[in-house]
């Protein structure tokens, strides 16, 4: 895993500077990595699509519910994340990520998020909070799903200018600031838009960075 994902983010990186400062990467994860986010159970019930991810812009609300973090308490379930997650900790991993955002990521924590999105799911623009210090996607497309599926990004105008392909197994990250307007237009999902979601945090999680 740690050469996997160490090297792309050395070697297999694209960087762009439009609409935002970003990274595009590729080949991230291993086969055993990508097979467990595959087959993880991301908890289901009633969901309520409001153009935000938690269903009512506090973070608690419906499908607040429903979002599967790796913690201590669930970390013996998906040992493949749980070894990524130390990757992330490390101070080889902060550096080369601090480098290229040109922003400290010392005292930070990370936290990890399996998402399952479903029909009818979508993101209004808009901007991370200044508590994330690094957000970063990797998408799992088993099952075939478009690959205009991946985030929207926009201008300050709020007009798209850019989609990042919803492609297996690559990924791109940035860091929150006034400019960096992101979203999710309404658009069809078949059966499911399956990735994970990494962050670099100022507040507490269960993973501190060393």
């Amino acid at each position: 895993m740690s050469n996997n994902f160490i090297s792309s983010l050395k070697q297999n990186i694209v960087s762009f500077d439009k609409p935002f400062m970003h990274w595009e990467f590729y080949n991230p994860l291993n086969h055993e990595t990508l097979r467990e986010i595959i087959s993880a159970s991301v908890p289901s019930g009633e969901r309520a699509y409001d153009g935000t991810r938690a269903a009512d812009h506090t973070g608690q609300g419906i499908d607040g519910k429903l979002r599967l973090f790796i913690n201590k308490e669930n970390s013996e379930h998906f040992p493949k994340l749980t070894g990524l997650i130390n990757i992330l900790q490390t101070k080889e991993c902060r550096d080369i990520i601090s480098e290229k955002l040109n922003k400290s990521l010392n005292n930070s924590y990370i936290r990890l998020e399996i998402i399952a999105d479903k029909l009818g799911f979508w993101l209004a623009p808009h901007k991370d909070i200044e508590e994330k210090l690094m957000t970063m996607m990797i998408w799992v497309n088993p099952y075939n799903e478009s690959e205009n599926l991946g985030t929207d990004f926009y201008d300050n105008n709020f007009k798209l200018i850019k989609t990042t392909k919803y492609k297996n197994n690559t990924g791109y990250f940035f860091s929150s600031g006034q400019d960096t307007w992101h979203g999710l237009e309404k658009k069809e999902i078949i059966k499911e838009r399956r990735s994970i979601q990494i962050n670099y945090v100022s507040f507490k999680t269960d993973w501190p960075v060393n």
